[in-house]
């Protein structure tokens, strides 16, 4: 990786939020959305992914209000999807691919019924979709991996987020590294006001205030790619057999070895099964 943070690190204003976001490459524009979990940001979910990707695309890795260097939100704020098209005016961006893992999934996945004119290619890996009764999912509230997130935020120490990288994955002994548990830990700690909001808003549906109405899934007409890991235990792979027969356009790549992070844990493939959806389609 020749890439380095600080050097595509940009800062732009996006209607009321000052947004950090991660830039490369040129053509087609592409943005990339991160999940909800603590020490969450654009870099730290796709640093494996963006200059892969810049070769082929204008590469835009967002931090979301309440996550990264942006702004802090408290969750009566949070609107991800109009944060998104403010994200987009700013830069003068008309239309762009979505990338979206976990709770950025869900996020380009209300986009593409609500601002179908301004996404030109959906790709998920691992998003919820809503309070959809499951059959390989937890029946008693939150899956077993989200559990374990929403306890890394009440203590997001090493320990804590050693837990959460290990439920993430599926390859323990490659990713759960002391060295990124503690840069996850530290990166989490350095915002604790990212932290407390989380927390607080927990009774009033955070980090996701806001979701994808279910009944409009079969409106997006975009090209649509769907990534899962078959060991994901935050959120489990039927989630995307839902959408991928609610979907009309759309493809789904299930990942054996694979938990909730396909970006990260298999970076090549996923990378080369984007370069060619999104040039080819």
């Amino acid at each position: 990786m020749t890439l380095d943070p600080n050097e595509i690190a940009r800062t732009v204003r996006a209607g009321e939020w000052n947004l950090r976001y991660y830039e490369a490459g040129s053509g087609h524009p592409v943005v990339l959305l991160h999940g909800s979990g603590p020490g969450a940001t654009g870099w730290s979910n796709f640093a494996g992914n963006i200059e892969a990707l810049a070769e082929h695309f204008h590469v835009f890795a967002v931090d979301m209000p309440g996550w990264g260097e942006s702004d802090a939100a408290t969750v009566d704020q949070l609107d991800h999807v109009d944060t998104a098209i403010r994200f987009l005016d700013a830069l003068g961006i008309e239309k762009a691919a979505f990338v979206g893992n976990s709770m950025g999934g869900q996020t380009s996945l209300r986009l593409a019924t609500e601002y179908p004119d301004r996404i030109s290619h959906l790709v998920t890996m691992g998003p919820p979709v809503g309070r959809m009764p499951t059959l390989f999912g937890a029946g008693d509230g939150p899956s077993e991996g989200l559990k374990v997130l929403i306890e890394a935020y009440h203590d997001a120490g090493p320990e804590n987020m050693r837990r959460l990288v290990e439920i993430m994955v599926y390859d323990k002994a490659r990713f759960a590294t002391p060295e990124l548990c503690k840069a996850r830990s530290d990166a989490a700690l350095a915002r604790p006001e990212h932290l407390r909001n989380y927390v607080d808003g927990l009774p009033k549906g955070a980090p996701l205030p806001k979701w994808v109405d279910p009944a409009l899934l079969p409106t997006i007409q975009v090209p649509t790619l769907l990534i899962h890991g078959r060991d994901d235990r935050v959120v489990p792979y039927e989630t995307s057999l839902h959408l991928l027969a609610n979907i009309p356009d759309s493809r789904l790549v299930l990942l054996n070895r694979c938990g909730h992070w396909a970006m990260i844990e298999h970076a090549d493939e996923f990378n080369r099964l984007v370069i060619d959806f999104v040039a080819n389609n």
